[in-house]
């Protein structure tokens, strides 16, 4: 593509940040002169009544200004990238093909329906039909899934020639047909209004059709189709492999690209690896089907929204002189009708426009494991070119041999010789045209749970194994092989996906995502090792840290919240008194962080309510799922337990009742609650901060304060600060009914634990 020199398909753009900077630096000294504050305090022995409380603080505050220094590195060079997609249309014959990926793992939790939509949302791409192909995984091994899967490939002859011949913006039929109805005008105006009613009658039935679907119907055939589901289990299965349609042998002229379904073999007997070993069968397996240098992954409920997002990507993978800036093009997750004011903290629309345009500033944008479109010789564990780099494995500089290959790839033979083209680098190869059912076998024979054993899977090449977010940790391998990455910030967003509802979906997926974070920490791919002997940038480095660190906050919160409530329980304090000078310190850096953050989310287009439930949810959040994900990876440590892999459930669309709950008139906004044991600890904090209000301010009207040591204005308003933050909980526990209210098996656990608190700061 010689000729893209021509105009630039992209364009890097650095962002003004100079006010920001300035505020940056204001919270940094006023954290930094709590430190000296405090430290001058202890030094000289002056804390008042209670050392220890005073030490507690300043090692949390310490911890505290480490994470500002972070965040602060993470955002200070923020940058965009403008692509120009239009530039390609004289080239579309020399775009190279796309394996795109799609994982699902429960019908219950991710309904077919909802896979459907995003499935079919891919294939009427605007790109060149023959050089696409969708390949979904079924770690559910449901015929459900299966069949629903069938017949969107039969209604996707129709869906697909509809949109590209109307110029249909959005192409998930589900958020098609459930905006207002045509509203074409002119000559072609009636045209337009048959084509679109006849299209939503078919949906409709389509719709019907995979609801009134019943999985024992199905496998009650037992032949055909759904033979091989017949006593299948989904933790016990062989691998089942159905090409849907081949878009090289169908021919129809209706432009549908291939479709494939994949279950891969499951066994009691091996680890299976979550995510990424569904990742790695996909990787393998359309390796030896069509083999396209560039592969999309997203989630089962992300559909495409923009129908150019391809070439957007392409602009990013093609568009600088040198390839080492496009290891993989990431867009931001952005979410369809998501709850107004983000009432669980979980859209993360802050963190990816402030944190994600500064990654991209960096060595690049993180990988979040959706949306995201990954060249394949880069997951191959192929280093950049050139490179001199002797920490790089040695088997994949020049070209390796043979046995090189299948040392790292395993035994197919139709595997290496893939690999083989991959890492020559040939980012234009035809497009597979081989009958895609005569490979079914190399396919069964790459996605068999054996398949990896003694090979560098899930090590050096593929998705990474050993932790839950394996998107963060194979994206920091990427990274720390010395290549960069692009943040695909289209108009309109790429992809928009469902945002949890309710407490227990949000917090479970919290868990999830922070209990992978901390098996980072703990592992050889700790980013500050893989700064020091991989090329990894130091800055890089810090800006995985900002994420990866998550967990580790919760202790540290943990403690910070409840010297308020000990102060007042044991009538000591731990903050200056109003009358002091000192005091200043702690109000200013309190009122100062406060506003920078919702002047944050003014810039972000966003509420002040916005803001108010996204710093009452990380409070939240922190004492419940990042501490009992510390927990988990603490005692997984220690060899006392095992991690689980829970899945967030998805909905077709926002308004459904909220989780556990199918009460008349649910609010889908109000926290929900069930008897998982995440509710415990803030739940538990809740009543302490009310007990120790009720408490100081008995002995404050009684004039029973200890005299000069007793707690003060802070005190108070630390406790008051943490009831406001929780008060989903103290609705919950004050008279919440069904799934509003906290389960009274929840109530007792926290009452004892609060119980246990309170006499430990009351005994003398």
């Amino acid at each position: 593509m010689a000729s893209a020199k021509k105009l630039p398909l992209q364009e890097r753009v650095p962002l003004a940040r100079t006010a920001w900077k300035l505020a940056d630096l204001a919270v940094l000294s006023l954290l930094l002169a709590l430190l000296a504050r405090r430290a001058a305090t202890l030094l000289a022995g002056a804390a008042p009544s209670c050392t220890w409380c005073w030490l507690a603080a300043l090692v949390c505050e310490a911890w505290f200004t480490v994470v500002w220094l972070l965040n602060v590195n993470g955002k200070w060079n923020p940058v965009r990238f403008d692509t120009h997609p239009e530039r390609l249309a004289e080239r579309i014959d020399e775009l190279p093909a796309v394996d795109m990926f799609v994982t699902t793992a429960d019908p219950k939790l991710e309904p077919p329906a909802v896979t459907v939509n995003t499935v079919l949302s891919l294939l009427a791409l605007d790109y060149p039909a023959g050089k696409l192909a969708c390949y979904i995984s079924d770690d559910g091994c449901s015929p459900l899934t299966l069949f629903a899967l069938r017949e969107a490939a039969e209604f996707a002859k129709l869906w697909v020639p509809f949109c590209r011949k109307h110029g249909v913006s959005v192409r998930a039929p589900f958020v098609y047909f459930s905006s207002a109805g045509p509203e074409r005008g002119g000559a072609a105006g009636g045209e337009f209004q048959r084509d679109w009613t006849a299209m939503k009658s078919e949906y409709e039935k389509l719709a019907s059709r995979i609801e009134n679907a019943d999985e024992e119907s199905l496998v009650r055939r037992g032949a055909g189709e759904f033979a091989e589901f017949v006593g299948a289990d989904r933790r016990d299965h062989p691998t089942i492999i159905k090409v849907l349609r081949d878009s090289c042998r169908e021919g129809d002229g209706t432009g549908v690209p291939s479709l494939v379904y994949i279950s891969r073999e499951k066994s009691p007997r091996h680890h299976h690896h979550f995510k990424a070993g569904a990742m790695n069968v996909l990787t393998r397996v359309s390796a030896v089907l069509t083999n396209a240098p560039v592969m999309l992954n997203v989630d089962c409920d992300m559909f495409a929204n923009n129908p150019q997002v391809a070439l957007h990507a392409m602009c990013l993978l093609l568009g600088f002189d040198d390839e080492v800036h496009s290891g993989f093009a990431q867009a931001p997750q952005k979410f369809y009708g998501a709850l107004k004011d983000d009432p669980f903290g979980n859209q993360l629309e802050v963190i990816y426009e402030k944190l994600g345009f500064g990654f991209a500033g960096l060595q690049g944008m993180f990988y979040g494991g959706t949306g995201c479109f990954h060249r394949r010789k880069v997951i191959y564990g192929v280093p950049p070119e050139p490179t001199t780099d002797v920490q790089q494995p040695t088997r994949m500089r020049g070209s390796p041999s043979y046995k090189e290959l299948q040392k790292m790839f395993g035994s197919s033979k139709e595997l290496i010789e893939s690999a083989r083209g991959i890492i020559s680098g040939e980012m234009f190869a035809a497009a597979a045209t081989a009958d895609l059912s005569s490979r079914i076998d190399a396919a069964k024979e790459v996605s068999s749970c054996s398949y990896e054993a003694g090979t560098s899977w899930g090590l050096e090449v593929g998705w990474v194994y050993g932790s839950m977010t394996e998107d963060i940790l194979t994206g920091q391998r990427i990274h720390a092989a010395g290549w960069r990455s692009a943040l695909l910030n289209t108009d309109p967003p790429a992809f928009l996906g469902g945002a949890p509802t309710g407490g227990p979906a949000s917090l479970t997926q919290y868990k999830r995502w922070a209990t992978g974070l901390l098996e980072i920490i703990i592992s050889r791919n700790n980013p500050i090792l893989q700064c020091i002997s991989r090329r990894l940038e130091l800055r890089q480095c810090l800006a995985y840290l900002v994420i990866d660190v998550w967990p580790l906050r919760a202790p540290f919160e943990l403690c910070y919240a409840l010297l308020g409530p000990y102060c007042l329980l044991a009538n000591r304090s731990f903050l200056p008194k109003a009358s002091e000078p000192g005091f200043l310190i702690p109000l200013a850096l309190f009122l100062t962080y406060n506003v920078y953050n919702l002047a944050e989310y003014m810039e972000c287009r966003l509420s002040a309510r916005a803001w108010w439930n996204n710093h009452r949810m990380q409070r939240i959040v922190s004492c419940s799922a990042w501490l009992l994900a510390f927990l988990t990876v603490v005692l997984k440590t220690l060899g006392l337990s095992e991690t689980v892999f829970e899945v967030t459930r998805k909905e077709q669309g926002q308004g459904a009742a909220p989780d556990g709950g199918g009460d008349d008139g649910a609010d889908p906004g109000r926290f929900t609650f069930d008897s998982s044991p995440v509710f415990v600890p803030p739940t538990a904090l809740t009543v302490l901060a009310v007990v120790a209000l009720a408490v100081g301010a008995w002995r404050a009207v009684a004039g029973a304060a200890a005299a000069g040591g007793g707690p003060g204005a802070g005190e108070f308003v630390c406790c008051g600060w943490l009831v406001l933050c929780l008060w989903p909980f103290v609705r919950g526990l004050a008279g919440g009914e069904g799934s509003y209210g906290i389960p009274w098996s929840v109530r007792i656990k926290a009452g004892l634990l609060v119980a246990a608190f309170v006499h430990l700061c009351t005994r003398n």
